[in-house]
């Protein structure tokens, strides 16, 4: 085998094809929208493109070196790869651990040093994974550091693939190719079938994204061994098609789809028609070979690295960010990684500037300050002691809504199957279910607490955006255009829920959710300025198609009470637009003691409308009025928040507690205030049982 020459040399298209990459990502990630339509929603794939383009490059570099010298050197392999990635990778943690420490809750602050640890040894990917978080979900985009999940999946690819190769080229030089092709095949094929039976972990890890990287690894040996095919008549054509269907993917995939899998060849394809057939001459590789192209191209590691940390903080301090909002934290990422690149980049690539001792005790210092900042920041709890004394009290140990677990570990909120769902004190033969969606998980741990003490059995069945509708099938809205049926809240969930509710008739039974939200289908706006912006909806259908959801909803209810169900309605949970504890944080430094804080929060209340209230509730009010019976009970939250301690306004907090965990979920303080509302109401239904 002989190296073909000048084909391994300096390919600026590959930068252009590094610049689409990273646009897209940084475009997905912003949730920008062009005339108020989402169009890269499918820009996650940049980092598809990505893993082509690396398993090209390093491919190249290992069997160039391999068969030139006939011989290969770990040390000056991975001496480039540590000046390519880690000093601008460290330099970005570092900086982000300044503002975790300003910006985040203890809770997150913990959760952002461990993913920084598990950064750092080359393992975020398995960390994000245990995580369980989808990676499109919103909280996900909260998670500083999420995207170096991409990163642990190309160093550890870096740490295994030279071995391989040169084992290869060392016992099985004729069957190179029959070896990537067949190793390229099965992973292509864990990935199609962990797409099905685990998505989750098939998106994180190596096994199911290696057949990318190897695809660039079969490429890289046919130009070492055969030369670029990119002379041909029909050399600049493909290469054309090859950028059609990069961009078709980007514009019609969406993250609701099993990626990867073998949808993801598409645009994995198109990467490697333009890396294999690009000639200087054709107009695509003319256009990919242009200044401000290879310009994004160059910077594109500082630019995905820069990216994520810049949106995660400002929609911690603004979750509602408007578009205006989001061009300028692209600005912001342009401006940190132009100058990432010249003052941090390119010198430590210099061995003339840095030298290889310079890089060793540089890195290390600083890989040994990371991971003991980063240790101490989980050892003191998130620096908890320091913390507003109000806010410590209500948000150091608090965990998403709906994390209720039983006694083996398992969530009871979520879950798709009706016999996954939890139930505490068994002994008891006094019956309460907890029926609704997150509105109604966020109480439940409180509740669970208050039914054991005064001796009722408790049986969830909450589940996002899922009310009870038996005989109704659900869909989810993503980006408003993109739906699919929804796992949770199934059909057979919600009609296994009814025979279970009509086979326990003497039970008490509280229904509730987010009746605003389905009615209107719009998220919330306070008219103050605060604003939800979501990108998912549900919508529920008959499965006969004989009435409406309201109408059903109706009829479910009035069946449960015809059943001897003592059912309690939940009225609409006010709402606020913004998130309470970031919004209290915005203004008031979290960690200040100069012990203020009370004045401050006295001064500084964050209030809503509550005519926006009822007017935003009005359908949702008359729809519950409308249900009636000798066995139906009326909660209203309302009550607990509006027109109380301020005339037409509902209060979200006092100068003590805090009653919201984010913009319409109620917090540990706010959930004990429900509970003991709806256990009022339960002393009422014993004593007309009596």
């Amino acid at each position: 085998m002989s190296l073909k020459k000048n084909d391994i040399q300096y390919r600026p298209e590959i930068d252009g094809l590094r610049a689409i990459a990273v646009l897209s990502v940084i475009f997905y990630h912003g949730q920008i929208n062009f005339f108020n339509h989402n169009i890269f929603s499918g820009g996650f794939l940049g980092v598809d493109i990505f893993f082509v383009i690396s398993g090209y490059l390093i491919s190249s570099i290992i069997m160039r070196e391999i068969i030139d010298k006939k011989s290969f050197s770990f040390k000056y392999f991975y001496e480039r790869r540590i000046r390519r990635i880690l000093p601008a990778l460290f330099f970005v943690m570092l900086i982000s651990y300044v503002f975790a420490w300003h910006y985040l809750l203890p809770a997150s602050f913990i959760d952002f040093s461990r993913s920084t640890l598990s950064s750092l040894i080359f393992s975020s990917n398995f960390y994000f994974w245990v995580e369980a978080r989808e990676y499109a979900a919103e909280l996900s985009l909260l998670k500083p550091l999420l995207h170096t999940w991409s990163l642990s999946v190309e160093e550890q690819f870096y740490i295994v693939f030279p071995f391989i190769v040169l084992f290869l080229f060392k016992f099985f030089k004729k069957n190179i190719f029959s070896i990537l092709l067949t190793m390229f095949l099965m992973s292509l094929l864990f990935s199609e079938i962990y797409s099905f039976i685990y998505p989750s972990l098939n998106f994180y890890i190596l096994p199911s994204r290696g057949w990318e990287l190897l695809s660039g690894a079969i490429i890289a040996y046919l130009q070492l061994k055969y030369g670029r095919n990119n002379q041909t008549s029909y050399s600049n054509f493909l290469v054309t098609i090859g950028l059609i269907i990069i961009f078709i993917s980007l514009l019609l995939f969406d993250d609701s789809m099993r990626l990867p899998s073998s949808i993801t060849l598409m645009p994995v394809c198109g990467t490697l028609m333009i890396i294999y057939f690009a000639n200087k001459k054709d107009f695509i590789t003319k256009i990919l070979s242009t200044k401000p192209f290879v310009g994004v191209g160059l910077i594109s590691y500082s630019l995905y690295l820069w990216h994520f940390p810049i949106m995660a903080f400002s929609r911690v301090n603004n979750i509602s960010p408007a578009e205006i909002d989001k061009y300028k934290w692209i600005l912001l990422t342009f401006i940190l990684s132009i100058a990432s690149y010249f003052f941090i980049e390119k010198p430590f690539r210099n061995k003339k500037k840095i030298t290889v001792k310079t890089l060793a005790i540089s890195l290390s210092a600083l890989f040994v300050f990371l991971i003991s900042i980063n240790f101490y920041t989980i050892r003191s709890k998130g620096f908890s002691e320091s913390l507003a004394w109000m806010l410590q009290k209500e948000f150091v140990n608090i965990e998403p809504k709906g994390k209720l677990k039983d006694k083996n570990g398992n969530e009871c909120h979520g879950v798709i199957m009706l016999a996954d769902s939890c139930i505490f004190n068994k002994r008891s033969e006094k019956k309460i279910f907890l029926v609704g969606d997150s509105h109604v998980a966020s109480f439940m741990y409180e509740f669970k607490e208050k039914a054991i003490k005064e001796n009722y059995q408790l049986l969830t069945r909450t589940s996002g955006g899922c009310i009870y509708l038996p005989d109704f099938i659900r869909k989810q809205f993503f980006n408003k255009d993109k739906k699919k049926l929804s796992k949770e809240c199934n059909y057979k969930y919600l009609n296994d829920l009814r025979t279970e509710l009509l086979s326990n008739p003497q039970s008490i039974v509280i229904i509730g959710g987010r009746l605003p939200l389905y009615i209107s289908g719009n998220y919330f706006d306070n008219k103050e300025g605060g604003i939800e912006r979501v990108d998912i909806n549900f919508e529920y259908t008959h499965y006969k198609n004989k009435y409406s959801w309201q109408e059903g909803f109706k009829k479910s209810i009035k069946e449960l009470t015809y059943n001897g169900n003592k059912v309690i309605l939940l009225y609409p949970i006010p709402e606020v637009g913004l998130n309470v504890a970031y919004a209290l944080f915005k203004d008031m430094p979290i960690r200040d003691l100069a012990g203020n804080q009370k004045n401050f929060l006295v001064k500084n209340r964050i209030t809503t409308s509550y005519d926006v209230y009822k007017d935003r509730s009005k359908k949702s009010f008359k729809l519950l009025d409308s249900i009636k019976g000798k066995n139906i009970y009326r909660v209203y939250p309302h009550q607990l928040f509006c027109n109380k301690e301020f005339t037409g306004r509902c209060i979200t907090h006092n100068e003590k507690e805090v009653f919201y965990y984010d913009d319409d979920h109620l917090s540990g303080k706010g959930a004990e205030k429900i509970t003991d509302l709806i256990f009022n109401k339960i002393q009422i239904i014993d004593l007309n049982k009596n």
